[in-house]
């Protein structure tokens, strides 16, 4: 049994130029929650650190761009506000992306661990330029086709 203190956490390096949201959430959380290590156990944090630069470039396909809606509300009587994906982009661009993965996690105590290591950048810039990543090359599951 492993413990939660001796894991060796790998830093990942993603440029979500040009990538569609759904298929780059889904690569991201796989990595943050550490499925694709032979000492994986979905009772322990053991999942990698997540850079992903250009986070504001990601696509949507079809009409989501108008269509989609984020909601939130601050739980007074009539307060609910929704903004669109322009919208998300112009104020806040790098919560599409975090939403997104937020949503292919499981809910429990185990979450807020996996999103404190995904690191999310607007533009080519990082501050963790000391560290050696891996970086994940643009499969056609990460390209986008919609132009």
């Amino acid at each position: 049994m492993t413990n939660n203190t001796d894991q060796n956490r790998s830093w990942y390096l993603i440029d979500a130029n040009g990538a569609t949201l759904g298929r780059i959430s889904t690569t991201i959380a796989t990595l943050l929650r550490g499925k694709g290590k032979v000492e994986f156990m979905p009772n322990l944090d053991c999942g990698d650190y997540v850079v992903v630069i250009n986070a504001e470039k990601v696509v949507m396909t079809g009409h989501k761009e108008e269509q989609k809606r984020y909601y939130s509300h601050s739980g007074y009587l009539g307060n609910l506000k929704t903004k669109t994906v322009a919208e998300m982009r112009k104020s806040h661009p790098t919560e599409i992306l975090r939403h997104s993965v937020a949503g292919m996690l499981s809910n429990t105590k185990l979450k807020d661990g996996f999103l404190s290591r995904l690191k999310l950048y607007v533009g080519e810039n990082n501050p963790h330029a000391n560290i050696k990543f891996i970086e994940l090359p643009k499969s056609k599951s990460t390209k986008s086709k919609v132009k």
